[in-house]
């Protein structure tokens, strides 16, 4: 989320004096504009350099219209993908089979981040300005329940056997976790500063990204915070392996990943990639790891084994959030100053298609099954 985090040279510099004066100032700032906080200094860099340095990239294929046609009536959608839209409110959703939009759901203020549930019945969003957190139900793609959180819950990501939802409140410094039937908040930990995302293993932990303080808090299974483990400058995108044997850290303001070990919880590689990556994916396999470089507009393919950048696919501008289709055939990639998400072919390292979403569009989902 790099217009929130002060993406852009003029501003996130002017952003920087304001966001150094406290934290409880910072905490008010999330009204205006969409909270650009403490990360503006490092991306403001980030873009200066890039704008100055880097050669322009092939623009991605030209975007389709958006629509809300429903999906064919004789073959059932089964597999979808979800959007925050978070300029405009809504949440935007696509057939991944068909790669075409289906509908617009109307959701919270400022949505970022998207969770899907292990058996595709419902997504999560997490509505930053309005500290919330709204049930869509895949069937119906209708808004079903909304769930009061902490303040500015930056993403929304369900437990692996969806029983819970864990909500990151970049605004609070504690996660919200939401009982899925009864659909409301059982527990509220607190973790570091700034909890921008989570990742959840089988074995009933979660680990959460701090972009304040630099480092990862492990929570129980029971929700306490058993650990802190420190990796590189303002920590946001994460993502566990299938199995939950390796965990990945998006290091914005360092440019790197790092991978963390969930039994040792312990760093156990750092890799340089990017000017600045954010979200992440993993294919099914582990094998690969995506990450979207919102300083460099493109989509990095990393060998896992030796933390290798395969290829580096161009999208839209400042891309955001990461979704692998369940087979690993596809990668979404969403783009915040485009308005678009990008369908990948991981195997041919190369955009298949454009498709419009709302304005901003920031977190992405797409349901298992």
């Amino acid at each position: 989320m790099l217009r929130f985090l002060g993406f852009g040279c003029p501003y996130g510099v002017r952003r920087l004096a304001a966001a150094a004066v406290s934290r409880r100032s910072r905490i008010r700032t999330r009204t205006r504009v969409r909270t650009r906080l403490m990360l503006g200094f490092a991306f403001a860099v980030m873009a200066c350099t890039a704008a100055a340095a880097a050669a322009p990239a092939a623009p991605p294929p030209s975007p389709r219209p958006a629509s809300k046609a429903e999906p064919d009536k004789g073959f059932p959608m089964r597999i979808v993908a979800y959007v925050a839209n978070s300029g405009s409110g809504t949440a935007s959703s696509f057939d991944v089979r068909l790669e075409r939009p289906v509908t617009t759901t109307t959701v919270g203020s400022g949505p970022t981040g998207v969770g899907a549930a292990p058996d595709g019945s419902h997504v999560y969003v997490a509505n930053g300005l309005s500290d919330s957190v709204t049930f869509i139900e895949t069937t119906s793609h209708k808004a079903v329940a909304t769930v009061p959180v902490g303040s500015y819950p930056f993403s929304a990501f369900p437990s692996r056997d969806g029983s819970q939802v864990f909500a990151a409140n970049w605004g609070s410094d504690n996660v919200s976790v939401i009982d899925t039937a009864g659909r409301k908040v059982i527990a509220t930990p607190a973790v570091g500063e700034l909890p921008h995302s989570v990742a959840t293993l089988p074995d009933g932990t979660a680990l959460v990204t701090n972009s304040g303080t630099n480092n990862v808090t492990v929570l129980s299974k029971t929700h306490e915070p058993v650990a802190q483990i420190p990796v590189g400058d303002f920590p946001s995108g994460i993502v566990a392996t299938v199995k939950g044997d390796r965990v990945y850290v998006a290091n914005t303001g360092s440019g790197s990943i790092s991978a963390i070990d969930p039994v040792t919880r312990k760093v156990v590689a750092t890799w340089p990639v990017g000017k600045a990556p954010l979200g992440l994916g993993v294919s099914p396999d582990g094998r690969r790891l995506y990450a979207a470089d919102s300083g460099a507009d493109s989509l990095l393919v990393i060998d896992t084994a030796t933390g290798g950048v395969l290829s580096q696919v161009p999208v839209g501008k400042t891309p955001q959030g990461v979704a692998v289709s369940p087979g690993g055939s596809r990668v979404w990639v969403t783009n915040e100053d485009s308005d678009t998400v990008s369908v990948i072919d991981p195997t041919l390292t190369k955009v298949r298609v454009t498709l419009r979403t709302g304005h901003n569009p920031e977190g992405i989902a797409i349901s298992p099954r």
